[in-house]
């Protein structure tokens, strides 16, 4: 493959490219001796075939075992791909939640910031989400993706990003050893930060997961606060249920819209849900052409399932900063007709999976 034909790696979400051009162009980049991670280079001798002959699209990343499990030791120098040689930028280390088993890492270079910042953008955009609002975020930060997310998001907009950490690896861990006081004191110390801010700030925009949302509908001051100035409300981290996010549109923040956000570490940025969903609709968040793709499959065969049935959710990240595909995440969900100009599946209604190799999932505060 001519080495002009890797320019379509510099193609942001919303230039149009082509996804099968786009994954090709990414096998020969990651998997070339001048341009690949040593991670992919050591493990392309592992995977039984070539991915630069025989990865010819979108369709094709199914070849590739989940590798993920290997992210929870490997090396970080390991990761960043040779081609950017002394002009690479690593901003940021992040890694998974450690829900299930040792954290995995992966790394957020400059080029992929921007690339996952504009298309969050156009999604807050597309929502309506006000320009210029102050932003009050709960939600992880240090190590989790989460938090650097919605800074970077709030700032896109042109608004002042407050923001309150929480641990949860902390709370899950309280979770485990049944100490249910500690986990209610832990959740009581959010609230009274996130009141403090509420009552004495004018936020235009908060973003908190699905637990403190519910948390909050015993806070009448908070509530009527929220509901009396805060324009636009994202969920994300935890699975928010239909049955919840029904009540929580229409009889608890009823003059708020209310935006889902699904992400996860290993997607390395976060999908809005779809523009125009009725509270009274299944919750839909589309891929991303050409970086973010998703599939909805049989657990035990890899196999699709059929439109409207429920299934595993598995992920793929393409991008010139890393490459992470077909991995099976901690969800299921139904699978819905993706929007068009993007290759994949959509998906809907999504909710944790109860065990992921033999261990209980638990959500926590997030």
């Amino acid at each position: 493959m001519p080495h002009e034909s890797l320019t379509v790696l510099d193609a942001g979400p919303s230039d149009g490219v082509d996804p099968d051009e786009f994954v090709r162009a990414a096998m020969q980049w990651h998997f070339a001796p001048t341009t690949g991670s040593r991670f992919w280079l050591d493990r392309a001798a592992r995977l039984g075939f070539d991915p630069r002959q025989e990865v010819k699209g979108v369709a094709d990343l199914a070849l590739f075992p989940d590798v993920t499990d290997e992210l929870r030791e490997v090396r970080v120098a390991d990761l960043i791909p040779r081609g950017y040689g002394s002009r690479v930028r690593l901003l940021n280390v992040f890694d998974s939640g450690g829900t299930t088993g040792a954290p995995k890492h992966v790394v957020q270079l400059d080029d992929w910031m921007w690339r996952s910042t504009e298309q969050v953008d156009r999604s807050l955009r597309a929502h309506r989400v006000p320009v210029g609002a102050q932003w009050l975020t709960v939600a992880p930060t240090g190590p989790h993706l989460v938090g650097d997310v919605l800074q970077r998001a709030a700032a896109s907009l042109g608004g002042a990003g407050l923001s309150i950490d929480m641990d949860p690896r902390w709370v899950k861990k309280l979770i485990a050893a049944g100490k249910t006081d500690e986990v209610a004191a832990y959740t009581d110390h959010l609230v009274e930060q996130c009141r403090r801010i509420l009552l004495t700030q004018d936020i235009g925009v908060l973003a908190a997961t699905t637990p403190l949302l519910e948390r909050f509908t015993r806070e009448e001051d908070l509530l009527e606060t929220i509901n009396g100035k805060v324009k636009a409300i994202i969920w994300g981290g935890t699975h928010m249920d239909p049955d919840t996010r029904h009540l929580l549109s229409t009889d608890v923040f009823p003059d708020v819209p209310l935006i889902g956000m699904y992400g996860n570490t290993m997607m390395l940025t976060a999908l809005l849900e779809r523009v125009g969903l009725t509270a009274s609709e299944p919750c839909v968040f589309d891929p991303v052409s050409p970086h973010v793709f998703l599939s909805v499959v049989h657990p035990g065969t890899a196999e699709s399932v059929k439109v409207g049935e429920r299934g595993q959710v598995v992920v793929s990240h393409v991008s010139k900063s890393m490459l992470i595909p077909n991995n099976a995440e901690r969800d299921t969900a139904l699978r819905v007709p993706p929007a068009a100009g993007h290759a994949g599946d959509a998906v809907g209604d999504v909710a944790p999976v109860p065990t992921v190799q033999g261990e209980t999932v638990i959500e926590g505060v997030y």
